[in-house]
């Protein structure tokens, strides 16, 4: 421990120099040299503790302006974990120390709820001047004689005061006597006041340097919008996932991923209450206010064990630094985390997927929009993404999300699957503007596995996304819904629940994980609901899980209901049909055949899909014709063949013939 104090001391003796400019503030019957941290009173110097002294010159270059605690930490210990005590202690000492103006007024007020504001005339009345402005001459005393020792002459250990020790000390200097005959009792006195501050300065050494520790858990809340605009939500919303993925590129940092805090939105900001139901071990709270041009983003980690405050700070840019902004938090918070990063990871962290701050904003939005799955918001969502290019031609990123918009569009809102082919060449795009985009290659993965049916090509570009970004939820997901196509199932279900292991609040996830899960696929798929009763997929497969378990009644009512939540699919039709052939009533799948035949005529309805309710109904001929225009048109669905039921046709030539076309068999292509 010695070495590491001799390092301590050594770096506070450095930070005690100071420029050679002089300023000498006067207020009243105070003087206060700014150089040298020194306060006097009608030219006797009044020793206080050099922390107390930096807060006093706060007060004084900002006089008159309330200044809120937190701005007051952030100015005083800017580089430091402190707790709000320490700024009430050295409040207290100059109260104490400064007493009253003549009119009676105190020279530091208390505004409640606001914060402080120091009230004294102040003149400057020496600015880079060494020579003393005034003929009277001051009596420095030593600080042996104005009863501070050598320690407390310094700055104390990381900028902590010693618990009230300087309080004491201040007093003490205050009321301290005159006479010498009393030198054996002062020397003791000084002894003892000596062994306390080492003492002290000891045990805060101690545990700054030994108990303070890497943050290796961290919850990013939701940052508040308090602009006052709900249009704005986007924003703040969208800075909250921008900063969670920048954090998910720390090795060995965990994050909760958005859909996991999304939840705590509005609540109560308890930080010991959600680290201890999402076991992290800090938590940051945000809140973003924009006003005209301006942006205001206020942050706060705390230390979700014992609630103490870990880092404070305010940015303020400028709407066209919001780009700026993100990067130099996500900088700041892992300095502060003391997270180890490797220099691979602290270039990751500086990389900027754009310099437009116009860009950005565009596509912060967009993804908001493309979270909600609705054939309205995908297609607002790619609409922003394309004027996000417009902006900026060579955003990577925006290339990336408009080919997973356009492949959501195509899967869950029934879209034609030449959505893919855009998507395909979207995602190609991005990775030929930044081959280290994760998602560039997941999303091109994607379309190549869906539109070309090219295995062996898919798989590469999924482990190439998954090297770039281990801690991609949704690539994980992907690779595992390709493995499942593949009849890899093991593999497919550890991809699975690492994707709901990032994202265990997901509804998405849950649901999909649910199906792979038979024993506690109920319990499971209960939870998913739960999570989110308005979302669609969750009673898709709901109704596709009790329908295996011969839960007829429960997998109707499930499967109408996510027909209710999204009209545009007929996944929900197809799984339908299927539990109503299986409980006994063939007739009801008959007539969701005919909706969709009907359907069909005025506007697009897979292939794939009126293939398989032909299939359920017994109508093998039909059921191949159905199947090869979803073959011609290059189907999404065709993927699913090998792992879909298609009992009544499996052994015809004319679908063995269909699987060796899409790839399933040996020899295929």
């Amino acid at each position: 421990m010695s070495s590491n104090l001799g390092l301590v001391f050594s770096e506070f003796n450095l930070r005690m120099d100071r420029s050679p400019v002089q300023k000498l503030y006067e207020f009243e019957d105070f003087r206060f040299d700014a150089e040298h941290l020194m306060l006097y009173r009608r030219s006797e110097s009044i020793p206080l503790a050099p922390k107390a002294a930096e807060t006093l010159l706060v007060f004084i270059e900002r006089r008159g302006q309330i200044l809120s605690k937190e701005e007051l930490i952030e100015q005083i210990w800017p580089d430091a974990f402190v707790e709000e005590s320490n700024l009430f202690l050295y409040l207290s000492v100059l109260r104490k120390t400064l007493g009253k103006q003549k009119d009676g007024t105190p020279y530091l007020e208390t505004l409640r709820r606001r914060g402080y504001r120091f009230n004294g005339s102040v003149q400057l009345v020496s600015d880079n001047n060494r020579q003393e402005p005034h003929s009277t001459q001051f009596q420095v005393i030593n600080p042996i004689d104005s009863f501070r020792s050598p320690l407390a002459d310094s700055r104390s250990v990381n900028g902590f005061p010693t618990n009230t020790s300087d309080e004491r000390l201040a007093d003490l200097a205050v009321n301290s006597p005159k006479s010498r005959r009393d030198w054996p009792l002062r020397r003791s006195s000084f002894a003892a006041i000596g062994v306390i501050a080492l003492v002290a300065a000891l045990a805060l050494s101690y545990t700054y340097f030994f108990s303070r520790r890497s943050i290796h858990s961290i919850a990013v809340m939701a940052f508040a919008n308090e602009s006052g605009d709900p249009k704005l939500e986007y924003l703040s919303e969208g800075m909250t996932g921008n900063l969670i993925e920048s954090l998910l590129k720390v090795p060995d940092l965990e994050v909760k991923a958005l859909s996991t805090v999304v939840r705590y939105k509005g609540a109560n900001s308890d930080a010991r209450r959600i680290g201890q139901e999402l076991n992290v071990e800090a938590v940051l709270f945000g809140h973003l206010i924009e006003a005209g041009e301006d942006l205001t983003l206020r942050v706060e980690l705390v230390d979700s064990r014992n609630g103490n405050n870990l880092w404070r700070r305010t940015y303020q840019k400028k709407v066209s630094g919001l780009v700026v902004l993100q990067s130099e938090l996500a900088r700041d918070l892992v300095l502060k985390l003391s997270v180890p990063i490797t220099d691979k990871t602290r270039e990751k962290l500086a990389k900027r997927d754009t310099e437009n701050s116009d860009a950005n904003r565009l596509y912060l939005s967009g993804v908001i929009h493309h979270r909600k799955l609705t054939e309205q918001d995908i297609k607002k969502a790619i609409d922003l993404f394309w004027q996000a290019i417009q902006k900026d031609p060579e955003y990577a990123k925006a290339y990336a999300a408009i080919a997973s918009a356009h492949r959501s569009f195509t899967m869950c809102c029934d879209g034609h699957p030449s959505e893919f082919m855009k998507a395909k060449v979207a995602a190609q795009k991005a990775v030929q503007l930044d081959d280290e985009l994760a998602e560039g290659h997941s999303a091109l993965a994607a379309s190549i596995y869906s539109y070309d049916w090219n295995w062996a090509e898919a798989e590469k570009e999924f482990l190439r996304a998954l090297e770039l970004d281990p801690n991609s939820s949704m690539s994980h997901f992907l690779y595992g819904d390709f493995l499942g196509r593949m009849q890899r199932r093991q593999e497919a279900a550890v991809e699975v629940e690492r994707a709901r292991e990032l994202e265990p609040l997901s509804p998405f996830f849950n649901a999909f994980a649910a199906a792979m899960d038979p024993e506690k696929a109920v319990e499971q798929i209960q939870f998913a609901i739960s999570l989110d009763p308005n979302f669609y997929f969750s009673h898709s497969m709901a109704a596709f899980i009790y329908g295996g378990k011969k839960m007829y009644a429960e997998a109707i009512e499930e499967a109408r209901l996510a027909k209710a939540l999204s009209p545009d699919q007929t996944w929900s039709d197809v799984i339908l049909s299927s539990i109503f052939v299986n409980a006994g009533r063939p007739e009801e799948s008959r007539a969701i055949l005919d909706q969709l035949l009907l359907r069909s005529e005025s506007t697009f309805v897979p292939p794939y899909h009126i293939a398989a309710v032909y299939n359920d109904v017994g109508d093998k001929e039909r059921a191949l014709d159905w199947l090869e225009k979803a073959y011609d048109i290059r189907d999404p669905g065709m993927p699913f063949l090998k792992t879909s039921n298609w009992k009544n046709v499996e052994n015809d030539p004319r679908f063995q013939d269909i699987l060796r076309r899409v790839g399933f068999l040996v020899g295929s292509k």
